[in-house]
This record gives structure tokens, sequence and C-alpha cells, in this order.
């Protein structure tokens, strides 16, 4: 049982969800909280790992450290998702069975479920058909690290769960051109094509160079034409911004910080043995997190065309891949544990944007 005291170790204390628990433990007085960045603690280095933990000895564990990426950069990005992953998981998850850690969260995706699993997913659709490709490697991995914590669990009597969320957004989100997850990606790109819209390159300049893109060394020296070129390639025009796909994929969002108070409460309240029913064979005892309600990305991206103010239109380049058609959570064994999401996302959007706006 963790108290107030208990010292507790999140990997990934910067990041999207990372930094949202830390705060979430910090507001339920659980002060006590070890965080590292990269630099100062690389999670692929497993003799820095062992050394860390020789050094800290956490009573709990959140790891909600990650390589993660949109569809682009899983596609491109293969052997990066699922290497750096494995390699992640395996290092904080052994040291931390090494080091007699009873308490461990681990913070999974919906990506894990078959391409075609039926809708809403359960949990036991795990593994009983193929994953969807574009991102195969990066689910691959997450299996293994919730059926990592599954089988420490039955052999040695640990208390690791794991939570699979839905798409997440809020604040710290990753909003680069290229490698961001798909809200963040559209609020970004809207918003400097409005801005492109209302012919206001300095703020174009300002935004390129608060996050840059591969193509502009020093937004300041690049004409505008430059820029206009170097936008054109994610499909930012000052008319239309053109998106992947044919907008006909369901998708479900849930606000980072419901994420964090979702993975707080299941730390602090849900042990292994609630999850394992009365069958046999103990399997699929990870955890959905979302919100069980869905929408179009078609619908999604006019939700940020009006949250942004961009005149111009939006194109669909059916080109490129859809990904999954449709994948929506079931979270009725979450609601069964008692907790719900607070954030709707229509509320949540305009967030974002604030957020993104001011920082």
């Amino acid at each position: 049982m963790l108290t107030k005291d208990s010292k507790i170790y999140v990997a990934g204390h910067r990041g999207l969800v990372g930094s949202a628990i830390w705060q979430n433990l910090m507001s339920r007085g659980y002060t006590n909280l070890v965080g590292h960045t990269h630099k100062e603690l690389d999670l692929l280095d497993g003799v820095a790992v062992r050394e860390f933990f020789d050094r800290e000895r956490p009573d709990a564990v959140v790891l909600a450290a990650a390589h993660v990426g949109g569809i682009m950069a899983n596609s491109i990005y293969r052997a990066d998702f699922i290497y750096e992953n494995l390699q992640i998981q395996q290092n904080v998850i052994g040291e931390a069975f090494r080091h007699g850690v009873k308490h461990l969260l681990f913070l999974g995706s919906t990506c894990i479920y078959p391409r075609e699993a039926p809708q809403p997913i359960t949990e036991d659709a795990l593994l009983t058909s193929p994953l969807e490709y574009t991102n195969e490697p990066y689910a691959i991995a997450k299996i293994a690290g919730l059926k990592m914590c599954e089988s420490f669990n039955l052999q040695y009597g640990t208390d690791y769960i794991a939570v699979m969320p839905t798409n997440l957004y809020g604040p710290r989100d990753n909003f680069h051109l290229e490698n961001s997850h798909v809200l963040p990606a559209m609020i970004r790109k809207l918003h400097i094509a409005r801005l492109l819209n209302e012919g206001d390159y300095d703020a174009v300049r300002a935004d390129l160079a608060k996050r840059p893109t591969s193509g502009i060394a020093d937004p300041a020296k690049t004409s505008d034409a430059e820029i206009d070129a170097e936008l054109a390639r994610f499909g930012i025009h000052a008319d239309r911004l053109e998106l992947w796909g044919s907008g006909t994929p369901l998708r479900e969002f849930l606000w980072s910080e419901d994420m964090a108070d979702a993975s707080v409460y299941v730390l602090l309240n849900v042990s292994f043995k609630d999850l394992c029913g009365d069958g046999k064979e103990v399997r699929n005892t990870h955890i959905n997190v979302g919100t069980g309600i869905e929408l179009t990305i078609a619908e999604l991206a006019e939700k940020a065309r009006r949250t942004v103010g961009f005149k111009g239109e939006i194109v669909w380049d059916k080109t490129k891949p859809d990904g999954t058609l449709r994948k929506l959570c079931d979270v009725s064994k979450l609601h069964s544990l008692g907790w719900r999401h607070k954030v709707e996302l229509d509320d949540g959007i305009v967030r974002l944007y604030d957020w993104y706006l001011n920082n």
C-alpha cells in the first residue's frame, strides 16, 4: 500500500502524460517524487537504469516514457519504434523487479488491438487478429510490455498494472510538424495556415523559430516564398490545409490530465487481483482508458478549424493511408473500477489551442 511518503519514480515526467501524472500526484499530497530528463538518465542504457535504481530505490514506478509519434513517423521509423520501446520497457520494468518494487503502472496504447477488432474494443480483443500495418512495430512493443507486467504478477505476485489510453491530447503536447499526433498536428497546421491567410509572415517566422522544421534553419533569413514552399510539404497553404487520408476513420480522444487522473487512480486503488476474474487462464488484465465517445477525423478537423479561426478549406489527400478505420475503447472495466472522464472534446480543443498560443 502506497503512503504519502512513498517514493514514486515517474519515467517520462516531462512528457504529455508523465507531466500530468506528476502534477496529479503532487495535488494528492504525494510529494516524494523522482524524475529525470533523457539527458540525465537515458532509459535505453541498461547500466544507467540499473545504477539509478541502485541509488534511488523507489517504492513505485510509473512508466510513462516511450518513443511515440503519429502515422507518418510510425510508417517511416519502424525499427526505432519497436527497438527503443522494447529497450525502455525491458530496462525499467526489469530493474523495478530486481529492486523489489511492488507497484508499477505501465502506459501502453490502444493501437495494441487488431485493425478489424469488434467495436467498441474490449480488453479481450487483444491478439485475436492482425494489427494495423502502419503502427505494428510500436503495437508489438506495447503488447510485450503489458504481457511482461502480467507475467511478473502471475509468477512473482507483484502489482504491475498496464493501462491502455486512447488518443491523447493536452498541455505540453508535441506540435512538431513531422512527428506529432493527429490533434496537435491539426491545431498547429491550422494556426500557421490562418497566419498565412492573414499575410502575417512575422508570426509564421516566430512559430517556426519556436518549433523548427528540418527544411528551415533560420526563419528570420528565409524568404516568404521559401517559407511557403517548406510549409507546402506539410499541406499548409494560405487558402487550404491538406490532411492525410479520407477523413472518414473514427477516433476517440482523451484529455491528458484526465488520463493522468485515471492513471493515478489505478495506481492507488487497483491491484492485480481485482483484474484476474475467476477463469483458469488469467490474461488481458490490462485496462482501457478513454471516453467511449468517437467522431470522424473530418469532424475533428472541422472542430479544430472553427476553434483556430482558419477561413480556408480542408482538403483530404486520399492517396495517403487512413490507418485503422475505427478504434473505440470499451471502457466498462474502467467504469466498474470507479473512474470516468471529465473533460469533453469541444472544451479540450479550446484548452489545447489556448495552451499552444501561450507556449
